[in-house]
């Protein structure tokens, strides 16, 4: 919650006015929530990863806490929040000649990781699903956004780094959510599994992407 509070008391502030995107968004989410819900129920009941109870209030959405469908709500708030910040008062423009180069690249990496790791449940639904968007996004749907979204979720990286830490163990004496590493590659950043920054950048694409396009909707029909 802590990550959210901050972001919706700005979101009212006269130089930021989030608030008028509030419709945007909360429609966005919806779409969200109905796509990772249900694969967060599944892969906890395949035992992708787990959360560990004494962490946890105990009251339970299918098999998922009460906690993980927060974070569902909470994260993309904070992120899309920081995106329009980001958007408003920083020229973005300046990355665009990079957009090519990092999403072939990006696209690439992921669909490679994929195949060679097929078997790795985590890894490799992920990486493909990541990739095919990216491909959708920039060759089909042809958006104009995707080197804004590029800059601001390496920004998002640093808190992404402190909470999600947190989560998977660092600083505190056991992990609130366990991993089982026979589904991902092994390879961690501090305690977290690598294939979280791609998970995390998914969720966030996708929520702008719907917000994105809502907006312009909007804008396009006044």
């Amino acid at each position: 919650m802590a990550a959210v509070i901050v972001p919706f008391l700005f979101s009212f502030h006269p130089k930021v006015q989030f608030f008028k995107k509030f419709s945007y968004f909360f429609k966005a989410l919806l779409v969200v929530l109905f796509i990772f819900i249900p694969w967060d129920i599944l892969f906890t009941h395949l035992g992708v990863w787990e959360f560990n109870s004494n962490y946890v209030l105990g009251i339970n959405f299918f098999n998922l806490p009460f906690e993980e469908v927060l974070f569902f709500i909470c994260i993309p708030y904070a992120c899309i929040f920081t995106y329009h910040i980001l958007n408003k008062f920083f020229n973005l423009d300046r990355f665009l000649k990079a957009e090519n180069i990092i999403s072939i690249a990006l696209v690439l990496f992921l669909i490679i990781t994929a195949l060679l790791n097929y078997n790795r449940l985590y890894t490799s639904v992920t990486f493909t699903a990541l990739a095919l968007f990216i491909l959708l996004l920039k060759y089909v749907l042809r958006v104009k956004w995707l080197h804004k979204f590029y800059f601001t979720y390496l920004i998002l990286l640093i808190p992404f780094l402190i909470v999600n830490g947190l989560l998977t163990g660092t600083g505190i004496e056991d992990a609130v959510v366990k991993y089982d590493d026979n589904q991902n590659l092994g390879i961690r950043m501090l305690t977290i599994p690598v294939e979280d920054i791609f998970y995390g950048m998914l969720l966030i694409m996708l929520t702008l992407s719907i917000y994105e396009y809502l907006s312009k909707k909007n804008n396009t029909q006044k």
